[in-house]
């Protein structure tokens, strides 16, 4: 169960002495922490809530509400926000003497207070403070998901939203997200609103959610593909009248290539879809999308390995007669794209 799904059973009357909210999946985490504070009625300007950015306020003021009895009821709930002296993160703001009142605090917290430690980040694991924060508080950790935490998450979310999903359309869905929980959300808010009702399907999902700079390049990738040469044309115009800057399409489109060659190379060795995603992780030091690697299979199996090199081979001379002033810039897209047309076929 992942932390924001742990807020279901949580009540404002059952909260641990001490909470902290925190994680690395900053999308995540203020979906946690909002989600959290509307669990807790927190209210302002209800005076049996104390809160404090510990950015901007002086820790000896903050502790003298924290380790006073409360006055306007039975109990009270103080939140400490910002506190990055827990996390790895460089910002501090409190000095020894502050951390070492508040670890005696935390060693003998008081019955009458609730205290809520919000600290977006991943926490320092060899601070003392923290050592005693995993030892005795509850902790919720926003932390990235994996993708079928991700995937059943959202689905149960799309479920209760009312959608429903094509065949295929929410892998779609995942791959358009690129597997980040806030992006997802943002989708799904975007497909609520263009469809109220039925089912979600590939159109929907193209129709519905706003068109991002990688996705137009793939577009353009796969216009170049087929040949359609005026239409690949058009949408670069249309992308300059945006202000895009034709190193950076360079840039993301020998990213595409690549990837087609890489996997072209791994499934050329006969290598199952999940070891490719595997072994692409590996060797990239970074997680794969393994919906990426499905589409990109799909793509290049038409491909030869020769046709995907030479068009690396093009778009790194291109970007390298740009940032030299060979040509114009303009004429040395326009020519690339013309390039890797021809070599296709």
């Amino acid at each position: 169960m992942i932390a924001i799904e742990m807020l279901e059973t949580l009540q404002k009357e059952n909260l641990a002495p001490v909470t902290v909210l925190t994680g690395e999946d900053l999308g995540q985490y203020v979906q946690l922490k909002q989600a959290f504070l509307d669990k807790i009625a927190f209210d302002p300007s209800d005076l049996a809530y104390s809160y404090f950015d510990m950015s901007e306020t002086d820790y000896q003021d903050a502790a003298i509400d924290l380790e006073s009895l409360p006055f306007f009821a039975d109990q009270k709930i103080v939140i400490f926000d910002h506190f990055f002296d827990l996390t790895t993160d460089k910002r501090s703001y409190l000095n020894e003497q502050s951390l070492k009142r508040f670890e005696d605090y935390l060693g003998n917290p008081l019955d009458s207070t609730k205290l809520v430690i919000c600290a977006a980040g991943k926490l320092d694991g060899k601070r003392r403070l923290v050592k005693r924060l995993k030892r005795d508080a509850q902790i919720l950790q926003a932390n990235p998901l994996k993708e079928a935490e991700l995937k059943t998450y959202f689905q149960k979310r799309a479920h209760q939203d009312g959608l429903s999903f094509a065949s295929g359309a929410f892998n779609e869905l995942m791959l358009k997200s690129n597997l980040d929980f806030s992006e997802m959300d943002k989708n799904l808010i975007f497909l609520k609103s263009y469809k109220k009702n039925g089912q979600i399907t590939s159109q929907d999902i193209k129709e519905a959610i706003p068109k991002t700079l990688q996705d137009n390049i793939f577009d353009l990738t796969q216009l170049v593909l087929s040949g359609k040469i005026e239409a690949a044309y058009d949408l670069v115009r249309d992308l300059r009248l945006q202000g895009e800057d034709e190193i950076k399409l360079i840039a993301i489109m020998l990213g595409q290539f690549r990837l087609f060659a890489q996997i072209k190379i791994l499934a050329n060795q006969n290598k199952p879809e999940q070891q490719i995603v595997t072994d692409l992780s590996h060797y990239l030091g970074r997680k794969v999308n393994p919906y990426q690697v499905k589409y990109a299979l799909r793509d290049s199996r038409t491909l030869s390995l020769s046709y995907l090199k030479q068009c690396l081979i093009y778009l790194i001379e291109t970007d390298y007669q740009i940032k030299t002033g060979v040509y114009d810039k303009d004429y040395l897209f326009d020519l690339v794209i013309l390039k890797m047309a021809g070599a296709k076929k």
